[in-house]
């Protein structure tokens, strides 16, 4: 192989993950300019085009989508190598990449994160958060973080924090132009901010009570699909939102929000760190369980 092969792979499967130059230059701490040289050198020794390119956008040829499915595991063994041979240090040192839904990372990020690094500093946490559920493994992640019933049934997964419940909030303004909603039924006759899932469908408000479960199309002239717009959202008075316990707790305990249909809301299991099964677990994630385990975070 060509000297430069393997940081020519990286840069193209870092340009497949992140869908783009940039992304993917910002990823690697590449220059865009230095990332594309790469990915053209490979491309002209290759002989075919690995990626259609737009000025807007930049994708898989058929050809690249055959060559990053090949590489992409070929690449994780090699990076299971690399991290083998340096978890014989005394201390870890490297990347751990994190793909986190942007709720759950923040729940964990002051607790965990902040002091993870403050006890490795030879390591870097890289996390990225988006809606989608992804193949971590595919897309070159060392580990997810999720509510726990999200988590793929092969993965193993290691449990963060106490269960979790959602919440029906309004401001205390709001119930005085409205009566409070004694059951799931009465939302009919409530203005609230819907939710849009990251597949592009309508998220129904879920309710469980004594067996029962419920699942609402609730009305409103506002549909969100960040939470924390969400909870701008309810604060400004816009209506009713069903949020996560977390997201509230501070409102609620000021007096800012108020909170309805709590018999509806039993607990659920919280988040999750999760990881594949049967692969070399790299030092970095290793001591990153450790801690979730160590710090019993609440």
């Amino acid at each position: 192989m060509h000297k430069s092969g393997l940081v020519e792979l990286e840069a193209v499967l870092a340009v497949a993950r992140r869908r783009g130059f940039r992304p993917a230059a910002v990823e690697l701490g590449m220059s865009t300019s230095a990332l594309s040289s790469a990915v053209a050198g490979l491309e002209a020794r290759l002989g075919v085009r690995l990626f259609h390119r737009t000025t807007r956008s930049v994708s898989l040829t058929e050809a690249g989508e055959q060559f990053v499915a090949r590489v992409g595991p070929a690449m994780s063994e090699i990076r299971g190598a690399t991290e083998a041979a340096t978890s014989q240090r005394q201390k870890p040192a490297g990347t751990l990449r994190i793909n986190a839904a942007l709720g759950a990372a923040r729940m964990v990020f002051t607790p965990l994160v902040v002091e993870y690094l403050r006890r490795y500093p030879d390591m870097t946490i890289d996390i990225v958060t988006e809606g989608r559920m992804i193949d971590i493994v595919a897309e070159g992640y060392d580990a997810g973080l999720r509510p726990s019933e999200l988590v793929p049934r092969d993965m193993i997964r290691v449990p963060i924090g106490r269960d979790m419940r959602m919440a029906v909030v309004a401001t205390p303004e709001y119930f005085e132009r409205h009566p409070k909603p004694k059951s799931p039924s009465d939302l009919a006759r409530h203005q609230c901010i819907r939710a849009r899932l990251p597949n592009g469908a309508p998220y129904r408000w879920e309710f469980a009570r004594r067996g029962e479960t419920l699942h609402a199309d609730v009305p409103g002239n506002l549909v969100l699909d960040a939470p924390l717009l969400m909870l701008d959202a309810v604060r400004a008075g816009v209506g009713l939102a069903h949020l996560a316990e977390w997201y509230v707790a501070e409102d609620l305990e000021a007096g800012r929000l108020v909170r309805v249909l709590q018999e509806w809301t039993p607990p659920f299991p919280g988040l999750a760190l999760y990881y594949p099964a049967g692969r070399h677990m790299p030092a970095g994630l290793r001591v990153f369980i450790d801690l979730i385990r160590e710090l019993e975070i609440r």
